[in-house]
């Protein structure tokens, strides 16, 4: 005889009737999203063998959702890695069945960006984006969102206040923190200030509560007029180069943006590893190569996994809604990298 589970032990397992079973199987009538999931997990849990139909008929009962996210640049692979983290917490909604689409834009002018939300928004249900603040982007988004369409911002809010929600960290936090470690960390002299753009309010909120900190305490530090990269990693080497060649006496540089390889390569020709006390942005290979070699000092990191969860949980909300209206921004707390904790 085969011990194969039987749909009776399905059955048993989560806790339902076999006719509930077989309605979901065969998608004979709807049955509750929290009970076709309680089936479905019960199924792989047993192993039974209809599971991937199981799993194909509970996604076939979810209402589904075009989703669009718009993100910077196809080669930096933090936003690489935060699209297919919010691709993969999409596939796993339990309330929709997510249509998600990267979209990555190598050109970040507004009017570039601008029209890429304008063609997303054809089709999409529900739009996500990294974009700096400018009167063109804000005109569209709200356009969008006034066609009951939601609009999240991530990572760097915009001035609008049509926006569905925010969801990025917590700036404030972020520079000050940059500060504090530098007072901690780097001998006196001058402190080099990088950021992609003004524009990008997360990165200008960074710089300034950077600046804050240093003018609220007493220290021996000459903070230096900050530099604009574009987030670009050759502008980025160029303006490090120059730091450290017209300030002989530079201890430490903040990164508030991206680039950082840049500054990582510049750092390294100018053999200045162990005297420049370096504190940058997001983990990923460069940055961890760095951070253990003793370039950089300590790693500011957004927390890509809870980003992704949020990103679901408010297009979730949003969606559920007949009318979307405006969530209060959500500020995560970042997480912190030195080279003993990696």
């Amino acid at each position: 005889m085969s011990n194969r589970p039987t749909i009776e032990d399905l059955a048993a397992a989560a806790g339902v009737s076999t006719a509930t079973v077989d309605r979901v199987l065969n998608n004979r009538s709807k049955v509750r999203e929290v009970t076709a999931q309680r089936v479905l997990l019960a199924a792989e849990d047993i192993g039974y063998h209809a599971a991937g139909l199981l799993k194909q008929r509970v996604r076939e009962s979810k209402p589904r959702k075009r989703l669009s996210i718009l993100l910077q640049r196809s080669n930096d692979e933090f936003y690489v890695a935060l699209g297919q983290a919010i691709e993969t917490a999409c596939s796993r909604a339990t309330d929709f069945a997510f249509e998600t689409t990267i979209r990555f834009m190598d050109e970040v002018s507004p009017e570039y960006i601008t029209e890429q939300l304008e063609r997303e928004s054809h089709h999409a249900d529900a739009m996500a984006v990294v974009a700096l603040d400018h009167l063109l982007i804000n005109q569209e988004v709200e356009r969008i969102t006034g066609q009951n369409i939601p609009v999240l911002t991530l990572l760097s809010p915009l001035s609008t206040s049509t926006c569905t929600r925010h969801i990025g960290v917590d700036n404030r936090k972020a520079g000050r923190t940059a500060a504090w470690a530098i007072n901690r960390l780097a001998k006196p002299g001058d402190v080099g200030i990088l950021l992609g753009s003004h524009s990008y309010l997360n990165q200008d909120i960074a710089e300034i509560s950077f600046i804050s900190y240093f003018r609220e305490i007493q220290h021996d530090f000459n903070l230096l007029t900050p530099q604009v990269n574009l987030d670009d990693n050759q502008l980025a080497y160029q303006a490090t180069k120059d730091l450290i060649a017209q300030a002989p006496n530079i201890s430490a540089i903040y990164s508030a943006g991206g680039g950082v390889e840049g500054i990582i390569k510049a750092i390294r020709e100018a053999q200045k590893a162990q005297s420049i006390t370096l504190i940058c942005n997001e983990l990923m290979s460069s940055t961890r190569l760095a951070l253990s070699d003793g370039c950089i000092d300590m790693i500011i990191a957004t927390p890509v996994s809870k980003i992704a969860q949020a990103v679901v949980e408010t297009f979730t909300q949003a969606l559920s809604q007949k009318y979307i209206t405006p969530q209060p921004a959500l500020q995560l707390t970042v997480e912190l990298h030195v080279a003993e904790n990696l």
